[in-house]
């Protein structure tokens, strides 16, 4: 091998991770050095540019914890999240006749084991549950490709309350509160009972906080409701539905609203006996059933 210099370091690297036996382990870390050191040599860091940027990706790991999952948001709001699970839809298509659900991105705030519901009941409860104005009565089917209704299909929501905090990271609220599984019924339907979330800015505290000032970025997501559809037999589905009057529809700070993905939460009365209504069709697609690894417990 010969020293190394400018010009044949990345040849050089290269050539060791052409020897890595496992193929696709092989060609991402090709890959990512083939684009990694094309990057170094457009930007050419300072040293203390570099110095920053390990900074900022120890920081990371640091700012993790069972409240939030730092490296998760920087994925989200770089983009690289919702790049990776449109490419993923993508890849995965399906018939061309069917309306799939589009998938949209797990967000750093699931958790497993939420609690398990009847039809009907209600998610809320904590003190949310007695603001006047904000219930809110969620409907929706799962079906397959073909349109068939799908039973027994396990519907896992989560999201964050009126003032537009999950459980997790507010001591007020009672553990698991807005987050639960309900089971569709024969015609494949379910229905559950919450308040209406609101839109809320993610965690700044950490280096994603910091980029986001740096950039002069705000860091507002749009109101929505997170779902993970499974059934043995079938891809699981994780997707969010958005609330159609929220104004940052088009400046989530994720870089996740898919236009398919916008739902009518529809308003019935005014004042202290206002409640809304939404409604949705989910889609499974068939294939493996592999979930998501938690990004907090």
């Amino acid at each position: 091998m010969p020293y190394v210099t400018v010009e044949n370091i990345t040849a050089q690297v290269l050539e060791v991770m052409a020897k890595t036996p496992e193929p696709r382990l092989r060609e991402i870390t090709s890959a990512l050095v083939r684009h990694l050191h094309a990057f170094i040599r457009e930007v050419q860091p300072s040293g203390p540019e570099f110095e920053k940027a390990c900074e900022f990706v120890v920081g990371l790991g640091q700012a993790t914890s069972d409240k939030k999952n730092e490296v998760i948001l920087a994925s989200d709001i770089l983009g690289a999240s919702t790049l990776i699970t449109l490419l993923n839809d993508k890849a995965q298509g399906g018939p061309a006749s069917v309306d799939k659900t589009d998938s949209a991105l797990l967000g750093p705030f699931w958790r497993e084991g939420s609690p398990a519901y009847a039809a009907g009941e209600t998610i809320a409860r904590g003190a949310e549950a007695q603001v006047p104005g904000q219930s809110l009565l969620v409907t929706g089917i799962v079906c397959d490709t073909a349109g068939e209704p799908l039973a027994g299909a396990c519907v896992d929501v989560w999201h964050a309350s009126p003032v537009g905090l999950y459980e997790n990271q507010d001591d007020a609220q009672p553990d698991m509160n807005l987050r639960g599984r309900f089971l569709t019924d024969a015609q494949g339907r379910f229905h559950f009972r919450s308040v209406r979330p609101a839109g809320y800015p993610v965690p700044v505290d950490g280096p994603c906080g910091d980029l986001l000032r740096a950039q002069k970025r705000h860091p507002y997501r749009p109101a929505h409701l997170h779902f993970m559809v499974s059934k043995p037999g079938y891809r699981v589905l994780v997707t969010q539905m958005f609330a159609d009057d929220d104004g940052r529809l088009d400046t989530d700070v994720t870089f996740s609203v898919v236009e398919s993905l916008v739902g009518h939460f529809e308003k019935h009365s005014e004042g202290s006996d206002a409640h809304f209504t939404v409604c949705f069709e989910l889609v499974l697609q068939p294939g493996e059933t592999q979930f998501p690894q938690p990004p907090i417990p």
